[in-house]
């Protein structure tokens, strides 16, 4: 699509893109090096994604331009603004309903509150399973209760981050066992979809990197392991200074952003104007998932919307439509960042993909792919394309094809406990991609949810994430 909309400059036609060699990591590295110093995932962003333009040889800011054209004009880039706005017109309307503050007020904040409440999101990830609807909706309500308890926007930020892929990968009965199981499936020595998806549930309990993750969460949340690494330094902060986000970071939603004071005629109903609509929300996903096959995520949202519209029309909360219309207005307002920086996402990504940075790391590797190192390798070059592309699902159909074939010749073309340690080793290395890179969706959604300043998010939960990584790396090893 960007060759022909223009941006591929015809010196980069015909395959050379490989010749460009480490130059095609040059667009991530700059902007993980940008934000790692300017903690700003905005202007990061955008210079990697205009630095990957000027690889490509299009004209400066032409460039960037047909990108943005090529990369967002797409349906799944509208899908994922709709989840996002919606869920910020959500939050207005909690807010316009008083009802976070009321919920904050009712609970608790003796000790052992802050467990509890970080106990809660964790658990929340299992009720939840999709990875976009998880983070989002276990961040409207677990945040007022987590704000009380003075965890770190943080810190919240990476239980729901990692609590979303890591139990959908773990979860064969969904779209993300059924992709998986399509790509085992294309190998010459599977036989069908079905048996695919009995490889894919075989390989669950070597999938180290999801498993020990949401295990490690949850002794961080017990306090069984003790936070370090930047994370550390926010709990400090909290502690020190009662801030739950870093001075002068921006939290992508959870802000006033200039919505007026709530002013009720009557006072907030926790059951009919919280409990409710977030029934609506997981019982019309948990439908749409059983009678569909997929969960409709916009759909839910739109419905818990109109459902609180109606609620606080016919209790009187709205002066007129225009007072209505406001709150769309503000709730959209309030998530305008998030926006940007998907944006900006699946811009860099198109990139990355264009300059062939996944075909450019592989080809580094595959030299060393032998019986014994395979399993482990398998997992860093997952990791590792799925980190700088941003996308899990990208990563599992380069690898899957280039790893899976590999380990049926090492097993004399038979099913054996290496095929589903392979198998397991690219769905953990896209789960780490997914989890810890800048520019992954969820990582975003996970920073939305939790109201948390995204590049402080990324920077809090790496260490944590390259920790388990490296854990799961020494047990395939060992395998």
């Amino acid at each position: 699509m960007l060759e022909k909309l223009g941006i591929v400059s015809a010196a980069c036609k015909g395959g050379t893109m490989q010749e460009l060699g480490i130059w095609t990591l040059l667009p991530l590295l700059t902007t993980l090096l940008l934000a790692f110093v300017t903690r700003s995932a905005l202007i990061s962003m955008l210079v990697g994604t205009f630095v990957g333009t000027l690889l490509l040889g299009s004209m400066p800011g032409a460039g960037l331009n047909q990108l943005f054209q090529a990369s967002l004009g797409n349906a799944d880039f509208i899908w994922i603004c709709e989840i996002v706005v919606l869920i910020g017109i959500l939050f207005a309307l909690f807010r316009r309903a008083d009802v976070l503050n009321a919920l904050a007020a009712r609970f608790s904040g003796g000790h052992g509150s802050r467990r509890k409440v970080e106990l809660s999101a964790w658990c929340m990830g299992f009720v939840i399973v999709d990875d976009y609807f998880s983070p989002l909706l276990t961040g409207s309500v677990i945040r007022p209760m987590s704000d009380k308890a003075k965890v770190p926007r943080e810190k919240l930020a990476f239980i729901l981050d990692s609590t979303t892929a890591s139990v959908c990968i773990l979860v064969p009965f969904t779209a993300w066992g059924a992709y998986v199981a399509s790509l085992i499936a294309q190998n010459d020595a599977v036989a069908s979809v079905n048996e695919g998806l009995m490889i894919f549930i075989a390989a669950i309990p070597y999938n180290f990197y999801p498993l020990l993750l949401i295990a490690f969460t949850f002794f961080i949340c017990l306090g069984v392991i003790p936070d370090f690494g930047p994370m550390r330094t926010a709990e400090r902060r909290v502690r020190a200074t009662g801030a739950l986000v870093r001075p002068g970071g921006k939290p992508l939603s959870g802000a006033d952003d200039g919505m007026p004071a709530v002013n009720r005629k009557s006072p907030p109903s926790l059951l009919i104007e919280l409990a409710a609509p977030v029934f609506l929300l997981i019982g019309f996903g948990a439908w749409s998932l059983i009678a569909g096959g997929s969960v409709m995520i916009v759909e839910a949202f739109m419905l818990a919307n109109a459902y609180l519209f109606v609620v606080l029309a016919v209790r009187g909360e709205f002066v007129n439509v225009s007072d209505a219309a406001d709150v769309i207005v503000n709730g959209t307002r309030s998530v305008m960042e998030a926006l940007l920086i998907v944006s900006l996402a699946y811009a860099l990504n198109a990139v990355t993909a264009e300059l062939q940075a996944a075909n450019y790391i592989i080809d580094q590797f595959a030299a060393y792919l032998t019986p014994a190192t395979v399993v482990a390798l398998t997992f860093v070059l997952t990791s590792l394309i799925s980190f700088s592309t941003g996308t899990s699902w990208g990563a599992f159909a380069l690898m899957m094809p280039v790893a899976l074939p590999l380990a049926f010749e090492f097993s004399g073309g038979e099913i054996t406990p290496l095929i589903f340690q392979t198998v397991a080793a690219v769905a953990g290395g896209g789960i780490f991609g997914d989890h810890s890179s800048p520019v992954s969706d969820t990582s975003v959604l996970a920073s939305v949810g939790a109201g948390s300043d995204h590049i402080d998010h990324v920077v809090t939960q790496l260490p944590y994430a390259v920790f388990i990584a490296v854990l799961t790396v020494a047990l395939y090893l060992v395998l």
